[in-house]
């Protein structure tokens, strides 16, 4: 990945409404739903992605619907770099269709494959939105601790293990489980990550976390998607997936 674009930057929207959408692992018919909900325009709104489009839940086959959305925009999650790696290594592939939720990719037609692997490998690890309440960064696993904002951007582009902080570790999460906060990140208003699964969304420091385990419908706890809206407030919304009658909440924060 070293010679990819991993990182891209939004101007304000002036049109409309921005929001960031957590972990959706193939629950892409309750994010519809949700934006219904929300009355949500595509001429003007916007949907931010954290990753993990795919995988563990029943429409993975639609990220390359969702990704040809001039509304939608997305970074890339571990799970959309393990459906690129296992292309070019069988145990990663195995693993990935046997454990990790991948068994849809078998589904797919052999001659859709590479569109939908080329769109996926155009993704950035990171992007940034500027908004009325701020710059905000979008991330899906962690930010090295001790790191600035564009210090992070910088070695992003060149530093594969800084990617692959971008795309796997939890470190900064485990230190929130130990003493309950983490130090902020500097040059930045606030980030967004996905990846861990928290029962509703987390923010401390400038710090959310906003996976509320969509595929996880066996869970009590979990088994929500969150939007977290952006602008012109900021606020929580959710919806169920543990059932096809799904209920829709708003938490303000």
């Amino acid at each position: 990945m070293s010679s990819y674009q991993t990182f891209k930057f939004f101007k304000p929207n002036h049109k409309g409404r921005d929001f960031v959408v957590g972990d959706i692992h193939g629950h892409f018919g309750a994010l519809e739903q949700l934006l219904t909900q929300l009355a949500f325009i595509p001429k003007n709104d916007r949907v931010f992605s954290v990753g993990d489009m795919i995988d563990r839940g029943p429409e993975s086959h639609r990220v390359i619907e969702f990704l040809n959305y001039d509304w939608f925009h997305a970074i890339r999650g571990n799970h959309e770099q393990m459906l690129l790696d296992a292309a070019d290594s069988l145990p990663i592939r195995k693993n990935w269709l046997s454990v990790n939720g991948g068994d849809w990719w078998c589904d797919i037609p052999i001659h859709l494959q590479p569109r939908i692997r080329t769109i996926i490998s155009g993704l950035p690890l990171a992007l940034e939105i500027a908004t009325p309440i701020g710059r905000i960064g979008i991330v899906h696993a962690d930010i090295p601790l001790g790191f600035s904002w564009q210090h992070f951007v910088t070695r992003l582009q060149n530093d594969e293990a800084v990617q692959d902080q971008a795309l796997w570790s939890r470190s900064r999460f485990k230190q929130i489980q130990l003493i309950g906060s983490t130090q902020p990140i500097s040059g930045i208003d606030l980030v967004v990550f996905g990846h861990t699964p928290v029962s509703r969304p987390i923010q401390t420091s400038n710090i959310a976390y906003i996976d509320t385990g969509a595929p996880y419908t066996d869970n009590k706890a979990l088994g929500k998607l969150t939007l977290l809206e952006v602008k012109p407030g900021f606020c929580w919304h959710q919806i169920q997936t543990q059932s096809t009658d799904r209920s829709f909440r708003l938490y303000s924060s």
